[in-house]
């Protein structure tokens, strides 16, 4: 039997299930079965290539037919999916917004720290050359006042 995913990997047996779905959820229909030749007409492929992919939807498992007489009756088994769906739940509750949000927090958090920094550096330019000009007005008027 092949791997769940290699079965639905493939985009046509993926088309199949979803109108063995949609057929599902209508309702009203014995066990949401289709024919074959149903399918053939929704998919618009050749019966020997939609019966080659159900005839691994079935091996899989993710298919069950009921035969009346000559006709090939199709519905969905969900039992396979379940492996899919364990997989993927570990990703499904990873929260990826919060993720994003802590390394955006993270980056301001950055972006504000040398923002701080050289705000820093900025402050203690501005006193020191306003220190500076006052020592060279001092030492200029000292000066101006001996040679006068």
């Amino acid at each position: 039997m092949a791997d769940i995913f290699d079965v639905v990997a493939d985009s046509t047996r993926r088309d199949i299930l979803r109108i063995l779905l949609d057929r599902h959820n209508q309702g009203g229909e014995a066990r949401g079965e289709l024919s074959v030749s149903d399918i053939v007409g929704n998919l618009g492929l050749s019966q020997p290539t939609v019966s080659k992919h159900l005839k691994v939807l079935r091996e899989s498992g993710l298919v069950s037919v009921r035969e009346e007489g000559q006709h090939r009756y199709y519905h969905l088994d969900y039992a396979p999916l379940e492996a899919i769906e364990d997989w993927l739940i570990p990703f499904l509750s990873v929260d990826f917004d919060a993720a994003e949000e802590a390394e955006a927090a993270e980056e301001a958090g950055l972006k504000e720290e040398q923002r701080a920094f050289a705000s820093a550096i900025g402050k203690a330019f501005a006193d020191t050359s306003y220190q500076m000009t006052h020592v060279v007005k001092d030492a200029t008027a000292k000066k101006w006042r001996k040679n006068a």
